[in-house]
């Protein structure tokens, strides 16, 4: 049974493993970032299965300092009326597993009280399988943000 708890320093480098193997995706993590997140996140959490850590995921609510370009996106509009998903990441082994569903199961509940969950999929380079994710849980695209390398789809679901 797949269960979230939060990160400890223990999980640092496998958190950071996860995330340089999915670095295209994603943004960038080293460890002084991740501690900055840590400090900002409202969650940040790993995804435990099997006795061993399978990904981790992090979160933020509204009126964090978090200076993500695609965060601010949502705060200039939603104001207090938004949670944010920043990343999740799963290991390659513990894909096609119900371990995201799993995940998102849980941050939308964390999201109800604030009436959205917001999040951004990338376009460039596309990533056609969370794309697909999102749209089969009802997540619609509301923006979008990005220039010639790299561009995103900001997208929500209202609860």
């Amino acid at each position: 049974m797949p269960a979230l708890r939060p990160i400890t320093d223990a999980d640092h480098d496998l958190v950071l493993a996860l995330n340089e193997a999915n670095v295209t995706m994603l943004a960038p993590l080293d460890p002084d970032r991740l501690r900055d997140l840590e400090k900002l996140a409202d969650r940040l959490d790993v995804v435990e299965l099997e006795g061993g850590v399978a990904g981790f995921v992090i979160t933020f609510g509204p009126g964090a300092a978090y200076d993500s370009e695609n965060y601010r996106w949502f705060a200039e509009r939603h104001g207090d009326r938004f949670y944010y998903l920043d990343r999740i990441v799963l290991g390659d082994r513990f894909r096609r597993r119900g371990l995201g569903s799993f995940v998102y199961d849980a941050v939308e509940r964390l999201a109800a009280p604030y009436g959205r969950l917001a999040l951004e999929v990338n376009l460039r380079p596309r990533n056609d399988a969370s794309l697909a994710f999102h749209d089969s849980r009802g997540f619609t695209e509301v923006g979008r943000l990005g220039d010639g390398e790299k561009l995103v789809s900001l997208m929500e679901k209202r609860l």
